[in-house]
């Protein structure tokens, strides 16, 4: 522990945010202790469920991590084929302050259409008014960013199902790639991998919630 061995069996340890990075059994950190926030960075392919069929994201994770008491659940889903920023935790509190509709957490994702842009897409998913089929309710604004006349970044602050893609069906466009690059003011580490994941300190699980409501 802290770089000396511990041979005691006896000793007492303070149990603090840091112990697994400080004590380790056979080489091996102990496993995140409750309250842990895992950033990942979702691949396509993979369900964000505990029972469907399919790869599934937690199994991207140590097995026995399915375990864990209380449970490591993703906040909120990404779907099959939408890739990027996903948390997870074992923080149910957190987890819904992070997903409460009162928060308007801005989420912003890189989306590749199938057919170039026309020109009036910022100005329709602007107005507040764009109404998805099967819905009574028209969409909260979004900001679209042109990168390329088939790449835009859209800023949602909703969580409706399917919405970016349901959103360009709308106005005639089909959604080809859909990668989720930013949750509130916590961005998606440039050199994290598909696949892979990083724990999140209490201030980067914070910066979640900057600018939001």
């Amino acid at each position: 522990m802290d770089a000396v061995k511990v041979l005691d069996a006896a000793r007492r340890v303070p149990i603090t945010p840091d112990l697994p990075l400080r004590l380790t059994i056979d080489g091996q950190g102990l496993d995140p202790l409750a309250g842990m926030v895992i950033l990942l960075n979702k691949p396509v392919g993979v369900t964000c469920s505990h029972n469907d069929s399919g790869p599934l994201v937690y199994e991207l994770f140590p097995d026995r991590w399915r375990r864990r008491v209380p449970a490591l659940s993703t906040v909120g889903r990404l779907d099959r084929q939408t890739s990027g920023l996903l948390l997870l935790t074992d923080d149910g509190d957190l987890l819904h302050r992070i997903i409460s509709p009162r928060r308007r957490i801005k989420k912003i994702y890189r989306v590749n259409l199938a057919r170039p842009l026309n020109g009036s897409e910022g100005a329709i998913f602007a107005s507040g008014d764009l109404m998805l089929r099967g819905e009574t309710k028209p969409l909260a604004p979004a900001d679209l960013s042109v990168v390329s006349e088939t790449e835009v970044l859209l800023s949602v602050t909703e969580g409706r199902y399917h919405q970016v893609r349901r959103m360009f069906a709308a106005i005639g466009n089909h959604v080809e790639h859909l990668k989720r690059e930013q949750l509130g003011g916590l961005s998606l580490p440039a050199d994290l991998a598909p696949g892979q994941w990083t724990q999140l300190s209490k201030i980067e699980t914070e910066s979640v919630f900057a600018d939001s409501t």
